[in-house]
């Protein structure tokens, strides 16, 4: 046998050897999966948005009136800490304007504070703050309780009511307004004795394509809302996701759908723009830690927020430990390792295939000679 058919040989037999005890899903799954453990006293964060210009997490307050600034490996900085609105005022959902050096914030007084719904801009350069909105009411007895926030390609900001099952916008300069408020929102019944049954729109998302996803706590319901006009349509879904909060939206369409009341996230997908939905994959979080929203970072690598704000609402905790963990769908995950896998099967065959032909290649040639 000639040296390089030994080596044709050894590499076919090494690829498999490889192949079958090294490149299995579980070990591809379990390596290089992010988790950040940060510590600030009592910052209880909701909500949380990447800043691919810092290379930083931004996260804000249940009782702080700051947005921290959190690195890949946990160090925290106080980046903005606005002593002018009003004392004890939650910060909640948060969302970052990158070509603007921009980050907007729903600002909201929990009960029994005095009433409090707003919307502030910072400049992120020097954390100056840009414009506080207040958010107006569609009635005098209206619940009015800014949660999340999101953006449309041209900066405007998006901001769901929990309380009034409306959305807000607000433009660039700080006007705000009522932006939808489609009856289709409640329409379905709420079951009362849901701990959350009084939370209702939460998550929003931008689309691309023109539109958002909207995520409603306390009927498990998702919408897509055009972003021109406001009109709402309620998606056909394979399954309620009760308790929604977090939501984001990935490059290639896929969306992910955080309870931080069931300890679950959600991957979703449409064929037909958002008509109708499928749940294609659906992971267990710490339900303990109540992780509350999504991030998604470049390569749409995904975080959750585990913030204990239950926890921090019970008023009679004290708390310095904090996390940041990436998450995986294991079925996509899965599915790429398998092809990989598969592929590898295949070159190495290939390459044993050659070897044996060429052996009995030789073989022949003796025998005839």
């Amino acid at each position: 046998m000639s040296l390089f058919s030994s080596k044709r040989s050894f590499t076919a037999l090494l690829l498999l050897h490889l192949l079958v005890h090294v490149s299995t899903p579980a070990t591809v799954l379990a390596a290089s999966r992010h988790v950040i453990d940060f510590r600030s006293p009592n910052l209880f964060p909701e909500g949380i948005a990447w800043d691919p210009t810092s290379q930083r997490f931004l996260v804000g307050s249940l009782h702080h009136r700051t947005i921290s600034a959190v690195s890949r490996s946990g160090e925290v900085q106080t980046l903005i800490s606005d002593t002018s609105l009003p004392e004890n005022v939650s910060i909640f959902g948060l969302a970052v304007d990158p070509s603007s050096h921009r980050v907007l914030a729903a600002i909201y007084a929990i009960p029994p504070l005095p009433p409090f719904t707003a919307l502030a801009a910072y400049d992120l350069r020097s954390v100056n703050r840009l414009f506080l909105s207040l958010l107006p009411s569609s009635s005098p007895s209206a619940t009015s309780v800014a949660n999340d926030v999101a953006l449309d390609s041209n900066g405007n900001a998006y901001v769901t009511n929990s309380g009034g099952n409306f959305i807000w916008k607000v433009n660039k300069e700080g006007s705000a307004s009522i932006f939808s408020d489609s009856p289709i929102f409640s329409e379905i019944a709420v079951d009362p004795t849901l701990v959350y049954s009084s939370c209702s729109l939460n998550g929003i998302a931008y689309v691309s394509d023109g539109y958002f996803i909207v995520g409603q706590s306390n009927t498990g319901k998702i919408y897509k809302v055009d972003a021109e006009d406001g009109t709402a349509t309620r998606v056909d879904i394979n399954a309620d996701l009760m308790g929604a909060d977090g939501i984001a939206v990935r490059e290639d369409g896929v969306v992910l759908v955080v309870s931080p009341e069931l300890g679950k996230l959600w991957f979703l997908k449409s064929n037909d723009s958002w008509g109708h939905g499928e749940v294609f994959d659906e992971i267990a979080l710490d339900l303990e830690r109540f992780p509350t929203t999504v991030a998604l970072r470049e390569k749409d690598r995904a975080y959750v927020l585990y913030g204990r704000v239950r926890e921090g609402a019970s008023g009679n905790s004290e708390r310095e430990n904090f996390g940041i963990e990436e998450v995986r769908s294991e079925k996509e995950n899965g599915s790429v390792v398998y092809l990989y896998v598969m592929i590898g099967f295949g070159v190495a065959y290939f390459l044993y295939w050659r070897f044996q032909m060429g052996r009995l290649a030789k073989n022949m040639d003796k025998k005839i000679n």
